[in-house]
Order: C-alpha cells, then structure tokens, then sequence
C-alpha cells in the first residue's frame, strides 16, 4: 500500500473525560486539531453551578480554538468548520449523532474513537452494558463514521481485560488510555497505507442505548449475579438505588454469594429483597446479606443513604436495626 497525506488540518469533537486522552494524544503526537468542539457548559449538582465539560476545559487550557454550538446542523456552525478546510474531524463520545452536511465536510471524512468492540455494543453505554451483561473483555474499535448508529468500518480494534469487581467509571479511564493510544495508531496507519477499512458484520451486533436514572433501580427479582454486574455497570452514574423502609439507599458495592442456602419459612425472609441477616462474606469479611431472585443472595459490600457519606451494609444493618425479613425495595 502507497503512502498517503498527512492530515494537517483535524476538528475534535468530544465532550466528557473520556474523551481527554485522546485529545491530549494528539497533540502530543504533533496533531493538534485546528478547533475542538464540545458541548455547551451545563448547570450541576445542587447548587446548580454552571461547568464546563473536561474537554472544553482542556481545550482553554491549552489555547485551542473552541466551539460550543448547540445544535451541530446549525448552518452558523457549519459554515465556520466549512471555511477551515478541515482534512479531518476525530470524534471521542460527543454526544451528538452527525448528520450527513457534518459527516462529508472535512476532506477525508470522520473517525470515531468507540469504546467497544464493534459491532459489539454500538451506542451510548457501551462500557456499562459489557459490564451490566457479564461481559469479561471488551475495548476500543476506531472507525469510519457514516449515518449509521456506529454502524461504519472499522479501522482498529484493541481488547481489554475487565476486571471482576471494576465498575464503569474505572474502565471507561483504562479504556480511554487505549483508545488515545489506538487513535494515534490510526492515523499513522492511514498515512502510511497499512490501515484500510474493514466492513462489520451487521448480524453480529448489538446496541447500549443511552441510560436513564431510572435503569439504576435495582430489581430484586433478578439473581443476585446479575445484580452486582449492574452495580459495578451503574458505578458511578446512573448510580444502583433501592428503597428501604420508605428511603431511597444507593448501592455503591455489592457481591453475590456464590453459595447460599436460604430459609424458605414461609415469614417473608424467603421473598427477594428480604434483608437475611448479616454474616461472613469472602472479600468482604462480615457484611449484610440481601435475597435476590433464583434462591440467590447479595453481600452489601457499601451502601449509601441520601445526603450522607458511604458506609458498609454492616453499618447500615446496625444503624438502622434492621431485622431479619425486612425489606429492600418497598417505597413506603
């Protein structure tokens, strides 16, 4: 394969710490982009406080131009990209799906930098779906962006390991140290000539749309594997919430039993949701035990009530006097 031109003239698009490494990749590797385009900043937290998101604040730490349009089809927008000639635009989770006028304006079209393997978990939450389903390895594709959900051909792909008790938040910061590194390896290959677009199997894939708070409600009917595959996905956002004595309590750890041999008294301590007691629990030590769907069980490894600090399911069990049948996921 004959060598290509180099891409002088890039536009990143990213919006979240995700996106971080990537940019920073760039620019160290001698690509700084032109402009960076990010979301606009949004009010936060109780307070309401306006922030800036990680990449717009990367970007004016670092002098590079800034765009935070509000819609990406505005023509205001498009016009300003237009007149930058760009060669190419690099995208690391923005947010926004691009229409065809973005997608065809930069020279040599739009790559993405996604944190899967595709055509594995194509759309917003990749990272917390592969950990939600049990997945034990995942990582990071590049790709051509075309109109498609993540549907277009792939450039690169590198796997990573997930490890048996990291939530979300700690992948998606492992996954996106790779995906900076495989982007630079990207475009270097497509210069050289050694990278070339490969087409994904379509029948192969599947979709992580995007998560709402209320995907974080831990339904005890479910086994308690499964469960705690979903504390770690939600970890840190949409956060795993249930209800206790009419209280919302955040899950922040929790580890299924992997053998338990329940009551079945026909009391109540039998149905899902029915706080066990507490008892030794390998990794964990002594910790409050939860039953789940299937006979199964979970430890509460840390637990959280509103507007206070984490504590462990222990502290919650002797705080609150909980008593064996009491139940998790009652809201009055």
């Amino acid at each position: 394969m004959s060598a290509r031109p180099r891409f002088e003239r890039i536009a990143f698009f990213g919006t979240p710490e995700f996106a971080v490494p990537s940019l920073a990749a760039l620019d160290a590797a001698g690509r700084r982009p032109v402009v960076v385009v990010s979301q606009p900043a949004r009010r936060a937290g109780r307070g309401g406080r306006v922030v800036e998101p990680p990449v717009a604040r990367w970007a004016r730490a670092h002098g590079v131009d800034l765009l935070q349009p509000t819609r990406v089809r505005d023509d205001g927008f498009l016009g300003r990209l237009r007149a930058m000639e760009l060669d190419l635009a690099v995208v690391a989770a923005y947010g926004r799906i691009f229409p065809r006028s973005l997608l065809e304006l930069p020279s040599r079209g739009c790559l993405n930098v996604h944190a899967s393997l595709l055509p594995a978990w194509r759309g917003a939450s990749p990272v917390q779906a592969a950990i939600a389903n049990g997945e034990r390895v995942t990582g990071v594709t590049t790709m051509v962006m075309e109109e498609g959900l993540d549907t277009g051909p792939i450039l690169l792909r590198e796997e990573v390991a997930i490890g048996p008790l990291e939530t979300a938040g700690e992948l998606a910061s492992r996954l996106a140290e790779v995906g900076a590194r495989l982007l630079v390896r990207t475009l270097d290959g497509l210069e050289a000539g050694d990278v070339e677009p490969r087409p994904q199997c379509d029948a192969t894939a599947s979709y992580a749309p995007m998560l709402r708070p209320e995907d974080g409600v831990v339904d005890w009917d479910r086994e308690a594997g499964e469960i705690a595959s979903r504390v770690r996905a939600y970890e840190p956002w949409p956060g795993s919430r249930t209800w206790l004595r009419g209280e919302a309590i955040r899950i922040v750890a929790a580890r299924p039993l992997t053998s338990f041999a329940g009551p079945d008294r026909g009391d109540g301590r039998d149905r899902p949701g029915a706080f066990l007691g507490c008892r030794e629990v390998e990794g964990i030590g002594r910790a409050a035990v939860v039953r789940c769907g299937g006979s199964s069980a979970l430890a509460l490894d840390r637990v959280q009530r509103p507007g206070r600090r984490p504590v462990s399911g222990i502290d919650l069990a002797n705080g609150l006097r909980l008593a064996v049948g009491d139940r998790f996921g009652v809201q009055a």
